[in-house]
């Protein structure tokens, strides 16, 4: 993830297409992908919010947030859709999605302190409509249903981290999208772990690409790659 400064955590993938050695390869175990260091991540932002107010990081910084507002207002999608933040943190982009007039939102984490960060700072902002809830989204089974758009910034990032069983914790992270989506329904994801081709490989079964969001750029030895990749894809039947 990625605070308004610009710096990055956990992020492990700056290639350029042409570098990918594997479309699916793993990374090397990381704390990043556990419960643990969210847990404690989360309590240290919830304790300094309720001393000074401060919310913690936006995870890839503000422009990833005007970013994803700009493609729905594109997308032409209604201000009542039912959408769903998966791995919501601090919930700071639950704020900017009811701000911009979005009234069926519900963000997830299945870190309790994360939600409890997250619910303080929408009652700070006066935001007492918002939904969120302490669900781990890989074990969600039927919680989540009728979603007409997902998003995801930083949550399928940190799982492909997850020390233990990272191939099967992929899967049922698709499982859990499709389950949770409508037919038809649209998935947002924003990463800096996995370039396009990856995440295309990764979401080719159940969903369709509709776009790539323009991102920030780098040029090195000749080439030019991408330190964030954002996508958009369409649950199929």
């Amino acid at each position: 993830m990625e605070d308004a400064t610009g710096s990055t955590h956990g992020c492990q993938n700056t290639s350029t297409p042409e570098e990918d050695m594997g479309l699916d390869d793993d990374f090397g175990p990381s704390e990043l992908g556990t419960k643990k260091y969210w847990d404690d991540a989360y309590q240290r932002e919830l304790e300094v919010f309720k001393d000074i107010g401060d919310v913690g990081e936006i995870w890839f910084g503000e422009e990833s947030m005007g970013r994803m507002l700009q493609w729905m207002d594109k997308a032409k999608i209604p201000e009542n859709a039912a959408i769903l933040d998966i791995g919501t943190g601090n919930g700071a982009f639950l704020v900017e999605l009811a701000k911009h007039g979005y009234t069926n939102l519900m963000g997830i984490d299945y870190s309790a302190a994360s939600v409890e960060l997250a619910r303080g700072v929408l009652q700070a902002e006066d935001l007492t409509d918002v939904t969120v809830k302490e669900v781990d989204f890989l074990n969600c089974s039927e919680e989540l249903k009728g979603f007409d758009v997902c998003i995801d910034k930083g949550t399928f990032d940190a799982i492909s981290l997850n020390p233990d069983n990272t191939s099967e914790v992929k899967a049922r992270y698709v499982q859990a999208l499709r389950s949770a989506l409508k037919e038809e329904g649209f998935f947002a994801i924003t990463s800096c772990n996995w370039t396009k081709e990856q995440l295309l490989h990764r979401f080719s079964e159940g969903f369709e690409f509709v776009q790539e969001l323009p991102t920030p750029c780098f040029q090195f030895g000749g080439k030019t790659g991408n330190t964030v990749t954002a996508l958009i894809f369409k649950r199929l039947h």
